[in-house]
């Protein structure tokens, strides 16, 4: 509450977290409300929110931001210039929590991870409960999750740990802390956050998502499988996570025997054109998944891997972002398109440029079947692979593809030495690799 100049008492509009928001219409607050939930939850209908609290207030610079930044996450770069321009310009009426956040995410939009990150970690000394500026920085697909460094994930659970009393138990704070504990397999904590984060908010796809991995990490292919395909049955196929969770659907389906029924998931919620997902995870996941059923035994199909190739090229044909051209440069090689190979060899960029040169090469010899040259140019990389970014259960790719050039080389008891000590609890339950 604020005083008026003429005494009266006048209600500040807040957001979730307690924060004041310079906009005097509730209507365009319980829309932002309402937005800024769907984003952290991954739900459907997240841009029509910032829409609908733009239309109660045009003047809402949050609201112009928030939309700017719900339109970079769907993969629609190209609408986001408008409503970013427009959230800078109403800045300067705003509180300075408020400039903060915009600026912050105005470097977010334009490119500037490591001064964003740099930035968060200030603003949340003054702003603890910002929950939309310290997002960015959660994750294995966030701003530290892309950083290229090694210790990113030491550093993500860093910054989430003191901020644990600012939040108690709400459900988006308990997600992203499961998730920075369970990729250091710290898994009791982060199964007693992830249980507290679906109690609070059940239909909370990021949830459901990380406790994915929780099962991925314990082994328990049969038990992920059954929670998640419950999970998903209700979950909108237009919303943000569909096509990854579809993914995590259909490797254990591949690995539980259900090929049949992997394959439907990859033809009807994967490959392009069947999915609906931000394009990184269309890449991601489509590449990942061929590689996987062909390591599994299943044939090689050419026409999905032009597909998954040719969309690589318009997409992420050389982006900077490693996890992308990892995937982009597996794509090239599988479907023998050596120039766009090539130009991922010959000009790596990105934080973690000097990773991916080895990575293309050693996919270049699983597409041909070199053995030597995928043990060779992948083994020194398993050791900081978290480099590369996105989760340990999409870095097994690499641990997965040496275990099989090993396989396929005659080297049966080092293939299973490796995969032992590199992925000890998936080698329990039966690793998804023919001639283990």
């Amino acid at each position: 509450m604020t005083e008026s100049s003429m005494g009266n008492r006048v209600r500040v509009l807040e957001d979730r977290y307690g924060n004041p928001l310079s906009t005097s219409s509730a209507a365009a607050r319980d829309a932002y409300v309402a937005g800024v939930d769907k984003l952290l939850s991954a739900g459907s209908g997240i841009d029509e929110a910032f829409r609908d609290a733009i239309a109660a207030d045009e003047g809402f610079a949050l609201a112009h931001i928030a939309l700017a930044r719900t339109l970079q996450l769907l993969g629609r770069g190209n609408e986001v210039k408008a409503p970013l321009e427009r959230a800078i310009a109403l800045a300067p009426a705003t509180t300075s929590r408020e400039q903060g956040h915009i600026a912050i995410f105005a470097k977010i939009l334009s490119g500037q991870g490591a001064a964003a990150v740099s930035a968060i970690a200030e603003h949340m000394k003054h702003w603890p409960r910002d929950a939309m500026v310290l997002a960015p920085a959660t994750g294995v697909f966030g701003l530290i999750g892309f950083s290229g460094k090694s210790g990113r994930e030491v550093e993500q659970l860093a910054m989430l740990e003191p901020l644990a009393t600012h939040y108690g138990d709400d459900w988006w704070f308990r997600t992203v802390l499961a998730f920075a504990e369970i990729e250091l397999h710290r898994l009791d904590s982060g199964f007693r956050n992830i249980e507290t984060a679906l109690r609070g908010c059940p239909r909370n796809a990021h949830a459901a998502h990380i406790k994915a991995h929780l099962f991925y990490e314990k082994g328990q292919r049969e038990e992920g499988l059954a929670y998640l395909e419950q999970w998903n049955a209700a979950y909108p196929r237009e919303a943000q996570l569909h096509c990854h969770i579809s993914w995590h659907l259909a490797l254990w389906s591949l690995e539980t025997g259900r090929r049949d029924q992997a394959w439907k998931i990859y033809r009807e919620a994967l490959h392009p054109g069947g999915s609906w997902g931000p394009q990184i995870n269309v890449l991601t996941d489509c590449a990942s998944f061929l590689a996987r059923a062909e390591m599994a035994g299943e044939p090689r199909y050419p026409e999905l891997w032009r597909e998954i190739s040719q969309y690589a090229a318009k997409w992420f044909p050389n982006s900077g972002i490693i996890f992308a051209d990892m995937h982009s440069a597996l794509a090239f090689a599988m479907a023998g398109d050596a120039e766009a190979l090539a130009r991922i060899i010959e000009n790596p960029k990105g934080p973690a440029a000097d990773m991916v040169v080895p990575i293309a090469r050693g996919f270049d010899g699983l597409a041909k079947g070199d053995w030597t040259r995928v043990v060779d140019e992948l083994t020194p990389v398993l050791a900081t692979h978290e480099r590369v970014g996105g989760s340990r259960a999409q870095r097994d790719l690499l641990e997965y593809s040496v275990t099989c050039a090993l396989l396929r080389s005659g080297r049966a008891d080092e293939a299973r030495r490796l995969i032992a000590s590199r992925r000890p609890q998936n080698a329990a339950s039966g690793v998804p690799l023919a001639g283990i």
